[in-house]
């Protein structure tokens, strides 16, 4: 298998009322609504030209703070371990995250969101705008489905 390296660099910071870990909700019934910023360096603020037109967007961030990797994990949400890949497990190979947030605004160099998951002085890497062309009736959940409907009763 060929082993290319990449470089990246942060485009910005996420600003999170995240301290801890233990702060973010997660597990069963966790709903992110937490309020952050997204701070974008500014030589990089006509990237955002146009976003303010979309009510959501994928970010893509760095687990910056996990050390290593487990390839199978019990999340939160199961009692049973799963491939790491099939998670959102933060201790991965390559320690990339993807969240979906909801924008409230831009200002400048800087857009508002809710739905935060990260810490405070998380690293950025990209902005997309959410554009799904899945219809949600051909989605699938995986084993996140099942533990669901165990934990249901």
């Amino acid at each position: 298998m060929n082993e290319r390296r990449f470089t990246v660099q942060a485009i910005g910071t996420a600003r999170t009322p995240f301290a801890s870990t233990a702060q973010i909700p997660r597990g069963r019934g966790a709903t992110h609504t937490a309020e952050g910023v997204l701070e974008f360096r500014p030589e990089l603020e006509a990237g955002l030209d146009d976003i303010d037109g979309f009510s959501h967007l994928y970010v893509v961030w760095v687990f910056d703070r996990a050390d290593g990797y487990d390839l199978r994990v019990t999340p939160p949400t199961d009692t049973r371990p799963h491939g790491v890949f099939a998670t959102h497990a933060p201790r991965r190979p390559n320690p990339i995250a993807l969240t979906i947030v909801r924008l409230l605004r831009r200002d400048g160099p800087s857009l508002h969101v809710a739905g935060v998951d990260m810490l405070d002085g998380t690293p950025i890497l990209d902005v997309k705008p959410c554009t799904s062309s899945v219809p949600a009736a051909e989605l699938r959940r995986g084993w996140l489905a099942a533990a669901e409907r165990e934990h249901a009763d």
